[in-house]
């Protein structure tokens, strides 16, 4: 962890959430690699953008991590951003993501299962939402700022 000069809290209301999956047991282990540095990187679509009307991530801007109790654990910066058709997601990215992954073709099978979910295509407003090669992904790389969590 690394620190910053700014008070984090002072600017915590004003930063943009980060949310991981939904609220749950993928949210809780994305969090947890965030929070130990074996998450790196992590994969939205441009169509989640799209839908919610948000501009695309940019290198230095920063957000607080949100966890599944909607409680805030961390501040991350953003500190690469790629668009790419899903066909073109390389291991190196596959691997930062810090899920365990060791292939990008599971890394695909494990990120399609997600986004053609039942509550995926609830929050596109799409019940028949697809992904194919084509299908254009936003690959973020972050660092971890600030471990919001109270120390023990």
């Amino acid at each position: 962890m690394t620190s910053d000069s700014a008070s984090p809290s002072a600017n915590l209301a004003s930063m943009d959430r980060a949310e991981f999956a939904f609220p749950g047991p993928l949210r809780d282990q994305l969090v947890a690699a965030i929070l130990d540095g074996s998450k790196t990187s992590t994969t939205t679509l441009v169509v989640d953008y799209e839908h919610e009307g948000e501009p695309l991530p940019e290198v230095g801007s920063r957000s607080v991590v949100i966890d599944s109790d909607d409680r805030p654990v961390a501040i991350i910066e953003v500190t690469g951003v790629r668009v790419v058709p899903l066909a073109q997601v390389d291991l190196a990215h596959v691997v930062d993501e810090g899920e365990g992954d060791t292939s990008v073709a599971e890394w695909r099978a494990g990120h399609e299962r997600f986004w053609h979910s039942e509550e995926m295509r609830a929050a596109l407003e799409d019940p028949d939402f697809t992904v194919n090669d084509a299908t254009l992904a936003v690959l973020q790389r972050f660092r971890l700022i600030t471990d919001l969590r109270p120390a023990d």
